[in-house]
């Protein structure tokens, strides 16, 4: 039998005091300290015989790795949120909830699957783990809480009452339209309300020495690529001579995802189909990251097309061979971000960007470890040239700040490109 290590039994008490308290505990901890364990730790401590744990499926076999290894006895039913409708009945003593903010961190109007968790388990105490409670706006909070009647702000019916206490109210403009803006919500003030739930707990209390080392590397990209994104940015449409497909930007939204799929090589044209247009980046990769075990992350799909063209077998997407392997491996950073474990990889290798910010934070975690001493992590980014700035740079200052890359932001950075 495994045993947990100190900071983690410790935490697992605090939060069994709270968890008896006010039926709803926050385990704000970094990422690779042992969330789960802390988790499982808990329900045993709490005196839990049936217990949901709601996570992402690659999640899945390390989650009943821990639950073996731990030998914890209690009943665990471990789901995706894709198949709360497949669970029976709601007689659990403990749900646990990984990487709230992704289940229910939406704002203002719940998604669907926060109005079915509500529907069935608000009454249940739950254990909420993340390592960024709330990576692009404070207002991430409200249904994370209040997807529970036992959280602090159960007096307000929903976000849009609560946001009146707690949000400076701001408007902005989405494409012609002006809404409203409740991403500026106030911290101090939501904090007095919510910190009496929370346990947090760093890598470096943990005993980690690891330091990820960001590093930007640029790519001068075939004329084609530069050429293509003067034009669709100066006539919004791009049709092929030789095929007829179509790139069209009709609207900000599509113009902005365009811009950065042509910036790293690749196009979905607007009859669903892709192609690769420029290898370089991909070439560039493989070239400087000779005879290294990697992980290399990408955006879209058809980025995954590039990898394998230039790769061929060196690279799997398999998590099992390239932890048996000399591979290299390709994820997609939404699919990878959360609950993978790299630490067998010698660095990490962005090929592109993702505009959100939680992406950011949780992708560069991947490759920590308690014993691991540095992790280099590479951005791959377009070369600025011919009148065309690098796209990927605005997007990574505007993670790097906790804030998703939008429209409006795309908007004034190329205003007058």
């Amino acid at each position: 039998m495994k045993e947990l290590r100190d900071y983690q039994i410790n935490i697992a008490e605090k939060a069994n005091v709270i968890l008896k308290d006010k039926k709803i505990v926050v385990l704000n901890c970094m990422v690779r300290v042992g969330k789960t364990l802390m988790a499982l730790e808990t329900c045993k401590n709490y005196g839990a015989l049936k217990v949901l744990f709601i996570t992402k499926i690659k999640a899945f076999s390390s989650i009943k790795s821990d639950y073996k290894d731990f030998c914890y006895t209690f009943d665990i039913t471990i789901i995706n949120k894709e198949s709360i409708h497949k669970v029976e009945g709601n007689e659990f003593d403990i749900i646990v909830c990984d990487e709230s903010h992704g289940l229910f961190g939406t704002f203002p109007k719940p998604n669907n699957f926060t109005k079915e968790y509500i529907k069935r388990f608000s009454k249940i105490p739950m254990i909420l783990m993340t390592g960024t409670l709330t990576p692009e706006s404070y207002s991430q909070i409200y249904w994370q809480f209040n997807v529970s009647a036992y959280s602090p702000f159960n007096k307000y019916v929903n976000f849009y009452k609560w946001s009146k206490d707690f949000v400076n109210i701001t408007q902005k403009r989405l494409g012609y339209a002006i809404i409203n803006d409740y991403s500026d919500a106030n911290q101090e003030l939501i904090k007095k309300h919510t910190d009496p739930y929370i346990l947090t707990f760093t890598q470096l209390e943990a005993g980690f020495t690891s330091e990820v080392k960001e590093i930007v590397l640029e790519v001068e990209m075939m004329p084609i690529t530069y050429q293509l994104i003067n034009k669709l940015r100066n006539d919004l449409v791009v049709i092929s001579k030789k095929t007829g497909k179509q790139i069209i930007a009709d609207t900000g939204v599509k113009l902005q995802l365009k811009h950065l799929q042509l910036a790293s090589g690749t196009i979905k044209f607007e009859d669903e189909t892709s192609t690769v247009i420029d290898y370089s980046k991909a070439e560039f990769i493989k070239s400087h990251f000779k005879d290294t075990k990697i992980a290399i992350f990408y955006k879209f799909k058809e980025e995954l097309t590039m990898l394998k063209d230039v790769y061929k077998d060196e690279l799997t997407t398999d998590l099992e061979e390239f932890n048996n392997s000399e591979k290299s491996i390709a994820y997609q950073f939404q699919s990878g971000r959360e609950g993978v474990n790299l630490s067998k990889a010698k660095h990490l290798v962005a090929l592109n960007i993702d505009f959100s910010a939680t992406t950011y934070f949780q992708f560069r975690a991947r490759t920590q470890t308690i014993d691991r001493n540095l992790t280099d992590l590479y951005w791959i980014f377009s070369k600025p040239m011919n009148g065309v700035k690098s796209i990927e740079r605005f997007v990574y200052k505007a993670v790097m700040n906790k804030k998703k890359y939008t429209q409006s932001a795309y908007d004034k950075d190329f205003k007058h490109v």
